[in-house]
């Protein structure tokens, strides 16, 4: 283990208040808890958590991890700087598919004026649009929540598949890029119903879930999406993806005009 593991350990038991939590306050000569209150609130053995606080030892796993990250009660960033220290990598996500949605991330789709933004889960659910994605992209109100599946849509919606010339790439990208974003999650358990669902509703799907691809977002942004609207005609987008910061159950798109021309029919719809 790294010293500078120890030290965070160390640093961040010292922080913590042993009169808030309850615990005896005779003969403390030093602030926070002891090593083996925390060792104890984290179900494990005092002198192996000692250790780890001395670097010495193996590494613990992730479980073990979260115990500890509890029992220190520290923050989500405390806990991934933890897990970074600790294994070299970042946690999986606390919770995965929460999905809720507040104001301010509202406000952020709006600020976009020509650009079709929306936010959608690593479940590939949409649960926030911009009035450029309604218009350009598609009316996500008109759906109930539950059916708001990018996948769903691609897959069983014929006006879905008529709005993109290039449904195949689309398709292969949006289930390749699925498949990644759900076992990140940890959520491939919860969606296999889902799978099961999707393969007997569309053999589209099946063949393309069976294919076992694997992407990122990336990968795709090279070339610009291709739209044939009923309204504004053919429309090229250029397409991004950002993580939300402190939200891994959230990815922000945006899909921006890819040229003058493309803007000024975006203007023209929304704002004649």
């Amino acid at each position: 283990m790294s010293n500078a593991f120890g030290i965070f350990l160390k640093d961040r038991r010292t922080r913590l208040d042993p009169a808030a939590l309850g615990m005896d306050m005779t003969r403390r000569r030093t602030p926070g808890l002891r090593r083996e209150e925390v060792a104890n609130r984290a179900a494990v053995s005092p002198t192996w958590y000692t250790w780890l606080e001395q670097g010495r030892g193996g590494a613990p796993s992730a479980p073990v991890l979260d115990r500890i990250a509890r029992a220190l009660m520290l923050t989500e960033a405390e806990r991934e700087h933890l897990f970074l220290l600790g294994l070299g990598r970042p946690p999986g996500p606390q919770n995965p598919v929460r999905g809720d949605v507040t104001p301010r991330l509202q406000r952020l789709l709006n600020a976009f004026p020509l650009s079709a933004a929306f936010l959608r889960t690593p479940t590939w659910d949409i649960v926030a649009w911009n009035d450029v994605a309604a218009k350009v992209m598609f009316d996500y109100g008109t759906l109930p929540p539950e059916k708001r599946n990018i996948i769903r849509m691609l897959f069983t919606n014929p006006a879905m598949k008529k709005k993109n010339p290039n449904w195949e790439r689309d398709a292969r990208f949006v289930v390749a890029t699925f498949r990644a974003d759900v076992a990140r999650a940890g959520a491939n358990q919860a969606m296999e119903g889902f799978i099961a669902e999707m393969s007997g509703l569309t053999a589209d799907f099946a063949k393309i879930w069976h294919e076992n691809d694997v992407q990122t977002s990336s990968s795709y942004s090279e070339k610009p999406k291709l739209i044939q609207h009923p309204e504004l005609g053919k429309l090229e987008l250029e397409y991004s993806a950002f993580a939300v910061e402190g939200r891994p159950d959230l990815i922000l798109v945006v899909y921006n005009p890819a040229s003058d021309e493309d803007r000024e029919k975006v203007k023209q719809a929304l704002y004649g």
